[in-house]
């Protein structure tokens, strides 16, 4: 479980008077294990900057990050291992296949050769990996070297998942194989948040959702229950009048 707690971040401003940018202001919500969180919301809402902190990268000025009751700040490495990070930025090293991108952050994360090898196996049936496993992953389409990052990302089993845009830039197909791996991890008993602005991925697969506008959570909870907050049958609908109103849900 990840729980975000009145997390805030600025960033230095541009201009004469310097006023720092507010990229994340008071953000909150908890995402439960054995259940798809989605954060949505418009480009530069502050979706990325949010799922940063979760995951280390940034530190809160305020606030705090709980994963599975572990404080971030407090225990960061602890934090680290129970989690696996697919970042907006997810280049491969070129020079090596698949298979060996996934073994090198198996090694850094102190794995044994077997337990390696298994859980590559494992990841490569799952994300339909093993025809180009074992090919230099220079020259990969957008989606090979998607998967190869998820599997990277997850060689060590941990229990928490966070994906920045999964499926941006993917073919169809390859997307709703995503989708099918996103199901069995959340059918693992595993938490995932995953950050997306594709409206269909979000209904068809969160089991909660978290809006973000301007750096605040706007609305929060299942999509049922944010239909029926905005008064829209429409999820789409209902996330435009969201974004457009002060008041969230907090369900």
């Amino acid at each position: 479980m990840i729980v975000a707690e009145r997390l805030r971040k600025t960033f230095p401003g541009k201009g004469r008077d310097k006023t720092p940018v507010i990229a994340v202001d008071e953000v909150g919500f908890t995402a439960h294990d054995s259940q798809i969180t989605g954060l949505l919301g418009p480009n530069g809402a502050g979706k990325t900057t949010t799922l940063r902190m979760l995951y280390t990268l940034m530190t809160p000025e305020t606030g705090k990050v709980l994963v599975d009751g572990v404080d971030a700040a407090a225990d960061p490495d602890t934090v680290r291992r129970s989690l696996g990070v697919l970042p907006d930025a997810r280049g491969v090293y070129k020079r090596l296949t698949a298979r060996e991108n996934i073994e090198y952050f198996g090694q850094l994360h102190g794995m044994d050769a077997a337990t390696i090898a298994a859980r590559i196996a494992r990841l490569a049936a799952a994300l339909q990996m093993e025809d180009f496993l074992d090919r230099p992953t220079e020259g990969f389409s957008q989606g090979q070297r998607t998967k190869t990052a998820i599997a990277r990302a997850l060689v060590h089993d941990p229990k928490n998942v966070i994906l920045d845009e999964p499926t941006n830039g993917l073919d169809v197909m390859t997307t709703r194989g995503l989708r099918g791996f996103l199901k069995e991890l959340r059918a693992e008993g595993r938490c995932v948040i995953f950050s997306s602005h594709i409206m269909q991925e979000v209904a068809a697969l969160c089991d909660r959702i978290v809006i973000v506008a301007h750096g605040r959570v706007v609305a929060q909870g299942t999509p049922d229950e944010l239909r029926a907050h905005a008064g829209e049958t429409n999820l789409e609908d209902a996330f435009v009048k969201l974004i457009g109103s002060e008041e969230g849900l907090h369900a």
